[in-house]
């Protein structure tokens, strides 16, 4: 981590509650050592215990992308979002219980559903088998975050989300599901508007080393780590110098 990534990280960081007089134990290394440096493995590990069991890691993460939504001129505050699934290996320590065989894209592991506004940026992320169907994990997603994004009105999705889903949003969350879909006379690859947005945030989870592959145990470890690769993305787009600057 760079000065100015942690010029930019420092002030976004929840407050331990020791620091606040709500009582616990100070920590024992301060939060840059813990992000940039390499102290015990327990005591990272603890850290990121802690933070993924009490949603900090996320609300850090949600704290970066507004900013980042307000530097590129937009309200922090998204309307529309794009929907979508990633199936990816899993390792050997990801246990029967947690993960199954996507027998479309033929994939033995977990299955990432995220929704992101139209910068491409991540709202939600939910961590399923890789044989959950898109639709019943979109029910789910969905209402978290419609939930925690209450300007949300419109959210684009591809021709695996049809179906009473669609009423389903409109009817409890008073969002509009809009179905992009692919064209009976299109040939190859070809980009669909929208639905690409999506894929950006795909490409950058797959360049992770950590993340090519799924190597959690836990499920809720396995969205966390989204949410500290997208938050450390934007950490290094926001500490990046503006064009025109010396």
């Amino acid at each position: 981590m760079t000065d100015a990534e942690w010029v930019v990280v420092r002030p976004l960081l929840p407050v331990p509650g020791w620091m606040q007089g709500q009582g616990g134990q100070p920590e024992a290394y301060c939060h840059r050592a813990m992000l940039a440096d390499f102290p015990p493995w327990d005591r990272v590990y603890a850290f990121f215990r802690r933070w993924r069991d009490r949603g900090l890691v996320r609300e850090f993460h949600d704290r970066v992308r507004g900013q980042v939504r307000e530097g590129a001129g937009h309200d922090a505050l998204p309307t529309a979002g794009v929907i979508d699934s990633q199936s990816v290996k899993a390792d050997a320590v990801v246990g029967a219980g947690t993960r199954g065989i996507d027998g479309g894209k033929l994939v033995n592991g977990r299955k990432r559903h995220v929704v992101v506004d139209t910068l491409g940026l991540l709202l939600g992320v939910m961590v399923t088998a890789a044989d959950a169907g898109d639709r019943a994990a979109a029910h789910i997603l969905l209402e978290q975050v419609a939930a925690a994004h209450h300007r949300l009105a419109l959210v684009w999705a591809d021709g695996g989300y049809t179906g009473s889903l669609i009423e389903h949003c409109l009817a409890a969350f008073a969002l509009v599901l809009a179905i992009v879909k692919r064209s009976d006379n299109m040939k190859g690859f070809v980009v669909l508007p929208k639905r690409w947005i999506v894929e950006r945030l795909f490409a950058h989870l797959m360049r992770s080393r950590r993340l090519a592959r799924d190597f959690e145990r836990r499920i809720t470890s396995a969205e966390a780590m989204i949410y500290w690769s997208m938050a450390a993305l934007m950490t290094r787009r926001l500490a990046r110098p503006h064009r025109g600057r010396g």
